[in-house]
């Protein structure tokens, strides 16, 4: 009697756990979890990124490509960076971020030129595209 009384008691208490688990989950389902502005800037940056990067076009050339898609990514890590000086503290990884912003920045206008002088010499590539076999 005693043992069935202890595997009743134990039933119950499992059911009772599964019940509140299971309401605790269906209630926390609702809810949004606490604004963080520095992770909500940093993934609304990366959304960015990936809508920019879907809407390259291949042109049938690497090179072309490489830079078209690399400029969404660079403008990415920039913007960032700039979250990064918004709302971290660590004094490294604010120099880091700064370093990320100036660096970027330069190869941005580096990659922007050579678009525009291979647009203006009517250029799209030194070379036929490589094939894959």
């Amino acid at each position: 009697m005693q043992t069935r009384w202890r595997v009743s008691s134990l039933l119950t208490l499992i059911l009772i756990l599964a019940l509140a688990a299971g309401y605790q989950r269906s209630h926390l389902r609702g809810r949004k979890a606490p604004a963080q502005p520095g992770w909500d800037a940093l993934i609304e940056a990366m959304a960015r990124m990936h809508a920019s990067m879907s809407s390259v076009r291949p042109s049938g050339y690497n090179d072309v490509d490489f830079v078209a898609l690399m400029l969404p990514h660079h403008q990415t890590a920039i913007d960032m960076a700039k979250a990064e000086l918004l709302f971290g503290s660590d004094p490294q990884v604010r120099r880091l971020a700064q370093e990320v912003i100036t660096d970027q920045q330069s190869e941005i206008a580096l990659m922007q030129l050579w678009l525009k002088r291979r647009n203006a010499l009517g250029k799209t590539s030194d070379r036929a595209p490589a094939t894959r076999e």
